[in-house]
């Protein structure tokens, strides 16, 4: 109870904080570096013709380049520097997405808007310092597409299109112990066959070099999907340089059950690890069975 408690106070106080800098952002400076970053439907596009990797970037990977930790990732020097310069990558085929909130941020509701007002009054000067005015880069919210939206109404396109992206695929999940990708849900119903990779829910970039070297042991024709916060970011880089096609699909399962449920906020799902929900730590197992029989390593 106590523990809860100091969640909740927690959150009350971060609520506070975000209120004052989105507060303070009406007088802040402008982003001088304004990224041109492409549709939801133009980065599946772009993934889909080009068999392209994925990196993502949003908020959390900032606050690391920075030197900050986050929620389930220790600030790491090395993380650091590999984040900057996957952020700074050009391979062809190989997407850097970004959080699409540099503009227009009437798209997002209230709890968003306000969130990336105060985000960009703190560390805009890094994305400044780290973001190249004449590159093309793709969108994160591909992998969030439900429920920062003010109008939610095209999120079952844009998960029709996602599921397009491993139709008929032999996968591999590489995510953390108790991220369960798809356990419970239909979103991967189309696919061949699973596979998983279990990762420590938290600070995994610390066994990065033994999970590189257990996703390289895969067969180049499976579709690597990770979801390992900014241990992923980093990953799918290094795994298309190595030939394989690697995503990073950060919350998109997570996403997908609130969207299947009609949830109006972020709220805990009982069978799933949610981060960013008070109490999302606590996980009832479902289809045991076929998760178990679906894992071929554990290095937690």
């Amino acid at each position: 109870m106590r523990f809860f408690l100091f969640k909740i106070k927690e959150r009350i106080r971060y609520n506070v904080i975000i209120e004052w800098y989105n507060f303070l952002s009406i007088f802040g400076k402008k982003q001088r570096v304004v990224p041109h970053i492409v549709s939801i439907e133009k980065t599946i596009a772009w993934i889909m013709e080009r068999k392209a990797s994925v990196s993502r970037f949003g908020d959390g990977e900032l606050l690391l380049i920075g030197g900050d930790p986050i929620g389930f990732q220790q600030s790491d020097s090395k993380l650091s520097k590999r984040l900057i310069e996957v952020l700074e990558s050009d391979l062809p085929n190989h997407i850097v997405c970004l959080s699409d909130a540099f503009i227009h941020l009437d798209r997002y509701n209230r709890r968003a808007r306000r969130f990336w007002n105060a985000h960009f009054y703190l560390y805009g000067y890094l994305w400044d310092r780290h973001l190249q005015t004449a590159k093309v880069y793709g969108n994160t919210f591909m992998t969030r597409p439900y429920m920062d939206y003010a109008d939610k109404s095209q999120a079952k396109q844009w998960f029709r299109l996602l599921k397009q992206l491993w139709h008929g695929r032999d996968i591999v999940f590489i995510e953390g112990e108790k991220s369960r990708l798809g356990i419970g849900n239909d979103l991967f119903d189309n696919v061949a066959s699973v596979q998983r990779i279990l990762c420590p829910s938290t600070s995994a970039f610390s066994q990065y070099d033994m999970i590189f070297e257990e996703a390289s042991k895969l067969g180049k024709e499976k579709l690597i999907l990770i979801a390992l916060g900014p241990t992923a970011t980093v990953l799918a880089h290094d795994l298309c340089l190595a030939g394989y096609q690697a995503i990073d699909v950060g919350h998109i399962d997570i996403e997908y059950e609130w969207f299947k449920i009609g949830a109006k906020h972020k709220v805990n799902i009982k069978s799933k690890y949610v981060n960013e929900v008070v109490g999302g730590d606590s996980v009832v197992t479902l289809e045991e069975d076929i998760y178990q029989s679906q894992v071929i390593k554990k290095l937690t």
